[in-house]
């Protein structure tokens, strides 16, 4: 059956049709969806471990760059007309009006971080490809499954050139950001 119904042709939705759906009342507020490829991706619940580790970078990286950058948590950004994705942690160019009046594009985001649990080979294998077709010059995947980090760098049409991948006990340093270096055990919390 799924044979057949991949044959037929499929509509895809673009950006401004998802977010006309979202105004009018067609998705449930508390629904965790993403527009990947004119398609609505449900997202997985979020897990206390997860939280914290969202919660965490995101007071590490204000600390940091409160008054340089805006650190955009589990927030929307534009990739093209037909995806929008939420990533759990970005760093974007400064706005005044901290993208109040424009959507945030991929030419905003200066890194972006996920924490996979459940989704750990969408996000490598769907979302940074994408991400790095898109010109966003660093993708962190926090790889709970694995307790690992993966640092991708160096975006090409193709995907990123390199990928570094770290353990407890190493330290994660950003490639384009001097002043983030942070302990993997304090990314990824007490085993």
């Amino acid at each position: 059956m799924s044979a057949i119904l991949a044959s037929l042709p499929h509509r895809k939705f673009t950006v401004d049709e998802y977010h006309n759906f979202i105004e009018s009342g067609v998705f449930a507020p508390e629904e965790r969806l993403e527009l990947w490829e004119g398609e609505f991706i449900q997202m997985s619940p979020i897990g206390k471990r997860h939280a914290g580790i969202v919660a965490g970078l995101t007071a590490f990286l204000n600390h940091l760059f409160f008054s340089r950058l805006v650190v955009w948590t589990q927030n929307p950004i534009v990739l093209n007309n037909f995806s929008e994705p939420e990533p759990d942690v970005c760093l974007l160019k400064r706005r005044d009006d901290f993208y109040r009046t424009v959507n945030a594009t991929a030419q905003d985001v200066l890194l972006t971080m996920e924490v996979a649990d459940s989704t750990v080979k969408y996000d490598r294998d769907i979302k940074f490809p994408k991400y790095a077709e898109n010109g966003i010059p660093e993708a962190w995947l926090i790889d709970l499954e694995n307790d690992r980090i993966e640092i991708h760098s160096q975006p090409t049409k193709n995907g990123y050139k390199l990928v570094k991948i770290l353990h407890r006990g190493d330290i994660a340093e950003s490639t384009i950001f001097e002043e983030i270096k942070i302990a993997v055990d304090d990314i990824l919390g007490k085993e």
